[in-house]
């Protein structure tokens, strides 16, 4: 071979050899996509149009903790949905989170990122209501209860009416927005309710003058299941590629080029 293109921006954090090491042997350029990703992602981060708002869910605050604390250096607002939300409700001290994903291990860092937000002057929103169940299933009933009253026996599933409110009208006053991971188990349409609500806030940017940027993943898929694929700036082709560049790490990938 004479030359080796990467375009695969999805695989662009991994350090392989179809990613970083044939470029040890070949002049290695990057392709039309992953240009795009970094001018757009990187962009947006490094001069965005501001008020600048990051909406983050998924399950687990500590595989998102780096995305949290590099964000709080450019985001205006940070909204925290899924299931990390309630690690972060007992970090503001509320006695249970009920059955509802937790990572006792995590609470105190969760605390030290609050503080942090504080002191920076950015804001970190919370669910003020969540709508809950008796059991983890397709067929659970939702019930909607305050965040600081979730009952013992019941697990948090989703975000609650009055938090979609709180998320939209903070989104709408957003002039760039990034978006990585569902509000609540959207795969589940009882529960899907909260992750529609963002998704839909979200959609209203762009014809607004505003950027929407998904940041891969679960959030991808809940785009397209509410069918508002086409109402998003930019819908990043990696998940985790993306979510390691708004974390600031540089992408084995990208670095491996020749003009990186």
């Amino acid at each position: 071979a004479e030359l080796y293109v990467n375009d695969a921006f999805g695989t662009a954090h991994r350090a392989h050899a179809s990613t970083a090491g044939v470029a040890d042997y070949l002049p290695a350029v990057s392709g039309f996509l992953i240009q795009k990703e970094l001018e757009i992602i990187g962009g947006a981060l490094a001069n965005p149009k501001r008020p600048l708002v990051a909406i983050l869910g998924g399950s687990k605050v500590s595989s998102k903790i780096g995305v949290i604390n590099n964000l709080l250096e450019i985001a205006d607002t940070i909204i925290i949905g899924g299931g990390m939300a309630y690690t972060f409700f007992l970090a503001k001290g509320y006695k249970t989170v009920g059955t509802s994903l937790k990572e006792e291990d995590w609470v105190e860092r969760a605390a030290e990122m609050l503080k942090k937000a504080e002191e920076k002057g950015v804001k970190i929103l919370l669910p003020i209501d969540n709508r809950v169940a008796d059991h983890f299933g397709e067929d659970a009933v939702p019930e909607v209860v305050a965040s600081d009253a979730i009952p013992d026996d019941r697990e948090g599933m989703d975000i609650g009416p009055k938090t979609e409110e709180l998320y939209a009208e903070a989104v709408k006053g957003a002039k760039t927005v990034f978006w990585n991971g569902p509000m609540g188990v959207f795969e589940f349409d009882n529960f899907a309710h909260g992750t529609q609500a963002v998704a839909e806030a979200v959609a209203e940017l762009k014809d607004n003058g505003g950027t929407s940027i998904i940041g891969g993943g679960d959030s991808v898929a809940a785009v397209n299941k509410f069918d508002l694929a086409d109402k998003m700036s930019w819908i990043s082709t990696g998940g985790g590629a993306s979510m390691e560049l708004v974390e600031g790490k540089a992408l084995p990938g990208v670095e491996a080029l020749l003009d990186a």
